[in-house]
This record gives structure tokens, C-alpha cells and sequence, in this order.
């Protein structure tokens, strides 16, 4: 096992011996965790400095011709006038120089603190952090098929994420829990993510009252004046493309801006509809709002953490519909990476995406084809990392786990080729010679068990073997590890005198105001 992965294998009593200790041990719950990924391989640059440049003052020209809106939201626009734009009734025109100069406060790199401190995440620079789906107000299992998410699914996911290696971070709202209050449930979520996981997590930005719950419970967990001076929450802050920021998004910015919490500025684009049809009209939008936003939370608070944020697809011009893993979209990523660089911000895209209704074969290439350009893009923060299926409208349990097993590669790939003296091998080549075979050699013997990824999920066993077992798809086989995964889970130590609070903050809350659907 490298350095970067811890294993915790948790058991009931031992009894003496040998032969029982190792019965026991292979009997043990073992529950491992991968350290966030530090790439040790270049990323992929397709745009040259030309292609840049002129990205870049197109879209500085947008933001100061054309502009961006600040709508529902008078704060904002008394910020920017008194920083130099030129306001228009909610229009808010940027002056050019004046949204990258703002942006210099912003980090490059900072740490996201977990309960669990071996579990912090470096958000930034050489560094990949793999979060879970976020949103899909449904959930599909083999079992129940699709359907509307409860809570008791957002808990499940929770669990899973906390089981699963290759996840970093916890995430958001892993699921829409549709059987809560629309005004109670980011309680509820929260609470789950503080409890059931010792990862980092994500915060509310439905309102920005519920961005002070999350800052105030953040403050239960981790104690008042360490949050005040240590990022704890990453949260997602969509920009309604195009060029518009919202008052409810706008306002938990604000919240976790002033409270030194970071944020992902991130437009959301559907290409074609939300933004032009070309790559570099594309680009030149994701880079003008990226500019505002980030821009904006600076003035909020200078050195707030901040994230570039790209959630790009393209778009089915016969169907509406949009598109998942195709090259177009790939273009965009890759490029968005090579400017937020430009801009020393740490960046966000990619993901499990996908618009398949199954987790079956068009699910797996265009997920493949999302995740490997994100590894190569040089994504910092990944969310969706697993678990999206149908457009982002679902969270499956089974592709939740057959996309964390994949995760694994991403490890793999990003540490790059092993020059080392081990890695060159010269040893083994010399002890085989010509036609001899390498499985009994000592460099196997003592590099077998680390020299190859392994699945846990994918079937590798010969047919005769495959087919006495019931000829499983791998959807079947994901169904029986989530099983066994729920099954053997166990929640990470938490103080109790921190979990009543917590309970009780949530119980009080939830209390004050009546039900709200709406």
C-alpha cells in the first residue's frame, strides 16, 4: 500500500492464534481512504497564447459593453459603483482591468479542514479533490427503479461516500430529499453530512438564510473561532448564464464570503441555448461571468477562498436535450482550465456525467470520456465525481459506486510512470531472460499487490465462473456492493456533547417555522 492511502480495518474481539487472527482479518470490516490526488503528469493545453489572449479580452469587452446583471439585489450594485463600474439600473458594465484586478485577492490554493483532520482537502495548485453528485431531486436502485428521493436515500449516499476510497469530500446535496420541508431540509442534510461522514462537506445556497445555518452548525462542529479563521464548507454558487446573478445566489455568496467559506463560482452553461453554439464564444462567456463573480466576492471580502467554476454541456439540437461527454464539451473544459491557470484561481468541471436513463453502456463512455478530460483539464474540485445519471436528474446507488471504483484510474494515471530503480525493473529483466515468464519472479513477488489497479465492482473471472454465478452485469454487481457497503458501515466517532448540539440546533430550528413545500 502507498503512503497516500491509510486502511482502518475496524473487527469485533479476536480470539488467540494464529489461524483465528487471520480468519479474523479476513472477516474485518476494512474501510480505506485515498488522499486527495496530487498530479504528478502535465495537463493537456489546447489553446496556444493567441487563442488566449483573445479569449480574454473578448471577454473583457463583455463585461464592460455589454455587462452583467446583478438583479434583487441593491448591496451588489452600491459594491460596484463604488468600485468603478458603471451601474444601470441592475446592469453592472465592468470596466476593463477592473474584474481581474479585483480577482488578485483571491487564493490560489487553500485547505479545506474536515472533522476528521486526515481527511482535509488542498483545493488548488497540483491537486484533485473528488466530490459526489449533486442535486437529482430522484434516486434509482435496481430494486425500486426511479423515484422521488427521501431522506433516508440522502442518508444512504452519505454512508456510501464515507465507505467509498477514492471520494475525498462528502459533497452537498447529494440528493434532493423531497419528503422534508423545502424550508428544513438543508438541516437535515447538513446534519447528515456533520454526522455520518468525518469528510469535508458542502454548505446551502438556497437561500441566504440557509447559508448562516450552515456557517452557524459549521460553528457547532468545528468551534467558533476556528471557522472564523479556517475554510471548512466549499459551496456552489451557479450564475444564471447568461451574464445574470441572481439575489438568492448572490446572497449565500455573500454569507459564506463573509464568513471566509469558499465558494464556487460557476455558470452554468448548456451550449446553445445558454451560451453560444462555438467553443470560443463559449469560453469567452464562462471567462466574463467567472470574472464578475469571483470579482464580486472579493469585494465582499478580500481573499475570500474562491473556485472557477465551468458546468459545460452541449445540447441536442433536434431533441432539446442535453448532451453528455462529447467533444465540444471537452474542448471547453480543457480550455476553461488553461484560463482559470491564467488567472492563478483553482478551477472546477468535469464529473460522472451522463444522459443515459441506466447506468449501462452510454452511461460508462460518456462518463469515461468526462472524467479522463477533467483529469487532464487540470480540475481541481470535482463534484458529480460519481453517482449522476439521466442529465443530473438522478442519483443512482449503483452508479454511485461503479463511478467511485472507476475514480481509482484517475489515481492512478494523475501519479504518473515510476522511474524509480524499482519501477525500472532492470532486476526482474536480468532473472528471466528471453523466454522465460515474470510470475514467480522477486520484483512480482514483492510488487504484485500494489503494481495494478484492482476493481471492486468490474468482473474479471472466466466464463464457466462468470456464468455458474448467475451471468451478472456489472449493474448487478454494483446492486450487491451497495448492499454490502450500507451493510458494513459504520459511523465515524463524533463528541457526544457536539452531536446534542447539533441535534439540537436542528431540532430548535425546525421548530421556529411552520412547513413550507414551496
Amino acid at each position: 500500500m502507498d503512503d497516500a492511502t491509510e486502511r482502518t480495518a475496524r473487527a469485533g474481539g479476536r480470539r488467540s492464534g494464529g489461524g483465528a487472527t487471520r480468519r479474523a482479518e479476513r472477516t474485518a470490516t476494512h474501510i480505506e481512504f485515498s488522499r486527495f490526488i496530487t498530479r504528478n503528469i502535465p495537463n493537456l493545453e489546447i489553446l496556444n497564447d493567441e487563442a488566449m489572449e483573445i479569449i480574454e479580452a473578448n471577454a473583457e469587452t463583455v463585461l464592460q459593453e455589454i455587462g452583467v446583471n446583478f438583479v434583487d439585489n441593491p448591496g451588489a450594485l452600491r459594491l460596484w459603483k463604488e468600485a468603478g463600474a458603471d451601474v444601470d439600473g441592475e446592469r453592472v458594465r465592468i470596466p476593463k482591468g477592473l474584474a481581474r484586478q479585483l480577482c488578485k485577492t483571491a487564493p490560489s490554493q487553500f485547505t479545506q479542514h474536515a472533522r476528521n483532520p486526515d481527511r482535509n482537502v488542498e483545493i488548488g495548485g497540483k491537486n484533485l479533490v473528488l466530490a459526489p453528485v449533486y442535486g437529482p431531486p430522484f434516486v434509482r436502485d435496481q430494486a425500486g427503479g426511479r423515484r422521488y428521493a427521501t431522506i433516508a436515500d440522502f442518508r444512504n449516499f452519505v454512508k456510501l461516500g464515507q465507505m467509498s476510497k477514492w471520494l475525498h469530500h462528502s459533497g452537498g446535496t447529494v440528493c434532493e430529499p423531497t419528503d422534508v420541508p423545502v424550508n428544513k431540509r438543508h438541516l437535515d442534510m447538513l446534519h447528515a453530512h456533520m454526522t455520518l461522514s468525518d469528510k469535508p462537506y458542502m454548505g446551502s445556497v438556497t437561500e441566504a438564510s440557509r447559508a448562516a445555518d450552515s456557517v452557524e452548525m459549521s460553528k457547532i462542529l468545528f468551534g467558533d473561532d476556528f471557522v472564523d479563521q479556517n475554510t471548512v464548507m466549499t459551496s456552489l454558487i451557479n450564475i444564471n448564464s447568461p451574464l445574470t446573478f441572481d439575489g438568492i445566489m448572490m446572497g449565500a455568496l455573500e454569507v459564506y464570503a463573509k464568513a471566509n467559506q469558499a465558494a464556487i463560482i460557476s455558470p452554468f452553461i448548456v451550449g446553445g441555448a445558454m451560451a453560444p453554439v462555438s467553443v470560443a464564444g463559449t469560453l469567452t462567456q464562462v471567462l466574463a461571468e467567472v470574472l464578475a463573480g469571483v470579482a464580486y466576492s472579493q469585494l465582499v471580502r478580500k481573499g475570500a477562498p474562491v473556485i472557477f467554476g465551468a458546468f459545460v454541456t452541449s445540447i441536442d439540437m433536434n431533441s432539446g436535450a442535453p448532451t453528455f461527454g462529447t467533444p465540444e464539451a471537452a474542448q471547453i473544459t480543457l480550455g476553461a482550465g488553461q484560463l482559470a491557470r491564467r488567472l492563478g484561481l483553482p478551477y472546477r468541471s468535469a464529473g460522472s456525467f451522463c444522459g443515459s436513463k441506466l447506468p449501462d453502456a452510454q452511461a460508462a463512455y460518456e462518463t469515461a470520456n468526462s472524467l479522463n478530460i477533467g483529469l487532464m483539464s487540470g480540475v481541481n474540485f470535482m463534484l458529480h465525481a460519481c453517482g449522476w445519471l439521466e442529465g443530473g436528474l438522478v442519483s443512482s446507488y449503483e452508479k454511485f459506486v461503479m463511478d467511485a471504483d472507476q475514480l481509482g484510474i484517475l489515481h492512478r494515471l494523475a501519479a504518473g510512470v515510476d522511474i524509480s530503480e524499482n519501477g525500472q525493473a532492470m532486476g526482474a529483466i536480468r532473472e528471466v531472460g528471453p523466454g522465460g515468464h515474470y510470475l514467480g519472479s522477486a520484483h512480482t513477488q514483492a510488487n504484485f499487490k500494489e503494481a495494478f489497479w484492482r476493481t471492486g465492482v468490474l468482473d474479471y473471472k472466466p466464463y464457466e465462473t462468470w456464468e455458474e454465478e448467475g451471468a451478472r452485469d456489472t449493474a448487478t454487481l454494483a446492486a450487491l456492493k451497495v448492499k454490502k457497503m450500507l451493510g458494513e458501515y459504520q459511523a465515524p466517532d463524533l463528541d457526544p456533547a457536539k452531536a446534542e448540539a447539533l441535534a439540537d440546533y436542528v431540532a430548535r430550528k425546525k421548530a421556529a417555522v411552520p412547513d413550507s413545500f414551496m
